[in-house]
């Protein structure tokens, strides 16, 4: 495979302006989209409240204001840092502190807004670019425009924009991945070039992979995962042996692994704690097929705005993708180094097979899981931004000129999806909060409205989502354990969220009323409780 030495002056040109389109959808109309479900737990965690104190206090039938629930949902002068973790050590330790942390003295400096929170990970995501440049350049090593081509399709990745806009943990953990791969292929290639350095040289040479491998740790628990591909890489190109460079790897990973054992016993007594409880209540998954969930993801990488299309133009940009990344994936390991196209290889398959089998013995993916393929997009990124990079500066003049234009269709689906997610107020990524906007202006039309709720599956977090959107005429009365609450006639209407069928049918009988939906979405549902003249 020939490489250029010299990067084409069109392509730093293209990179620079894929970086500002990049920057400005990062950090345009951050408060524009929903809060979600999942981002009011951030916003939760970082107040350093728990679960059960929010219940207790705002749970207990009062009649309450949206601005009641702020209090919840950011900093505040009644709870500190140490708040913060031990609320995710006492009720979610699969959730691992640094983002917490971070994004705590990050709203400590810029307040408590949606924009702040979410300007937070906008912030980290720039991060990906020369992280992915580093890691370019250590796997292929020689000059050549394969680096400026993976940050191009990296600048107009739909699912790298998104959960750069997320207020979770997500876009700093893929940060982390590419962080330490990058460390790791680095300390490898100093081993290796470097067999008479000294004891002390080793030990700088496996040093930065230590710290970053354990800052991932720390950021996701799936890193474990993520490690494992790495030792799995290393023991192969090792040829199975006990080498030099898997020796240092190792005692690299035995230092992290030991620096994570504090929040890894956190996790496996909160685990052991729920094994032997009868009293945890757990919501029902939605589960979704391996195939199209694996099908969906791999065009995420490139493309996301299948709803505005029909099904075949969606089934051909997807056959379309799919042809490019097994082209991309064959030619990858046809001509590239082993250990070049076994790492990406591994990146891509070792991650994700946890969700893989755990697919196949349940019948399917939850919903939600989305995230934990980040190394996959990783890798199949890297590899497609190789196959660009050899078809661009080799053969003919129009062989060039067709992977031109297949450059130039990637940018552009890239950047329409980026585009239509700029000006969408909701997408997939917000789950169960999907379709709280018109829940919303449905209570919020009514002059004096009133809206019920409990603190059962999804409703907890759905009821915080909806404080964001909700006006300040709305009064909120949220019960503990589906009991009757006490309805004043002062309402012009009364609303309920997503109430069993039990609770419903003895809600109408207490106050003999009629109880009518007014909206219905997949995962929740409102009512509303419209009582008869008699009824008191």
């Amino acid at each position: 495979m020939q490489q250029n030495t010299i990067i084409p002056s069109w392509l730093r040109f293209l990179v620079i302006v894929l970086l500002v389109m990049a920057v400005l959808f990062r950090f345009s109309n951050l408060d524009s989209k929903i809060y979600s479900h999942d981002e009011t737990y951030t916003s939760l965690r970082i107040s350093g409240y728990t679960v059960a104190e929010v219940k207790q206090q705002l749970f207990n039938g009062r009649v309450i204001t949206p601005e009641s629930l702020a209090q919840f949902q950011g900093v505040n002068p009644q709870k500190g840092l140490s708040d913060t973790i031990m609320s995710l050590a006492k009720e979610n330790p699969q959730r691992t502190p640094i983002y917490y942390a971070i994004a705590r003295f990050w709203l400590e400096i810029f307040g408590n807004s949606v924009t702040a929170i979410r300007s937070l990970s906008a912030c980290i995501s720039l991060l990906v670019f020369p992280a992915i440049y580093w890691l370019c350049r250590e796997l292929f090593y020689v000059p050549s425009s394969l680096p400026g081509i993976a940050i191009a399709l990296a600048a107009v990745s739909p699912v790298y924009l998104i959960y750069a806009t997320e207020a979770q943990e997500y876009i700093l953990w893929f940060v982390s991945i590419i962080i330490s791969s990058a460390a790791l292929i680095r300390a490898l290639r100093l081993e290796s070039t470097s067999r008479d350095k000294s004891a002390p040289d080793q030990f700088s040479n496996w040093s930065l992979y230590t710290v970053t491998l354990v800052l991932s740790l720390y950021t996701c628990i799936w890193s474990i995962f993520v490690a494992i591909a790495h030792g799995i890489y290393v023991i192969t190109i090792a040829g199975f042996r006990f080498n030099k460079a898997f020796l240092a790897y190792l005692s690299a990973s035995v230092v992290a692994f030991f620096a994570f054992i504090p929040w890894l016993i956190i996790g496996l007594a909160k685990f052991l704690q729920f094994l032997i409880s009868n009293n945890d209540v757990t919501t029902p998954l939605t589960l979704e097929p391996l195939f199209p969930f694996l099908l969906r993801q791999f065009s995420r990488i490139f493309f996301d705005v299948d709803m505005m299309l029909d099904n075949n133009s969606s089934y051909l940009i997807l056959g379309f993708l799919l042809i490019l990344v097994g082209c991309a994936i064959s030619l990858l390991c046809v001509t590239a180094n082993y250990q070049v196209w076994l790492f990406i290889v591994i990146l891509i398959l070792v991650p994700s097979l946890p969700l893989i089998l755990s697919a196949l013995s349940s019948s399917g993916i939850e919903i939600g899981s989305e995230t934990y393929v980040f190394p996959a997009y990783l890798g199949i990124q890297i590899a497609v931004a190789y196959l660009l990079a050899t078809q661009l500066n080799n053969g003919g003049l129009a062989r060039r000129r067709i992977w031109q234009i297949i450059l130039s269709l990637l940018i552009i689906i890239g950047l329409v999806s980026s585009r239509v997610y700029y000006q969408a107020g909701t997408w997939w990524s917000k789950g169960v909060s999907y379709d709280n906007f018109p829940v919303a202006q449905i209570i919020n039309r009514s002059p004096r409205p009133l809206l019920i709720s409990d603190a059962e599956g999804i409703n907890y977090g759905n009821v915080f989502s909806l404080s964001y959107l909700l006006e300040p005429q709305v009064r909120l009365q949220l019960v503990k354990n589906q009991s009757i609450p006490k309805v004043s006639d002062g309402y012009t209407q009364v609303f309920l969220l997503n109430i069993t069928d039990n609770w419903r049918q003895k809600l109408a009988s207490q106050y003999k009323a009629k109880i009518h939906l007014a909206y219905r979405d997949e995962y929740y549902s409102l009512w509303e409780l419209r009582k008869t003249n008699n009824s008191r």
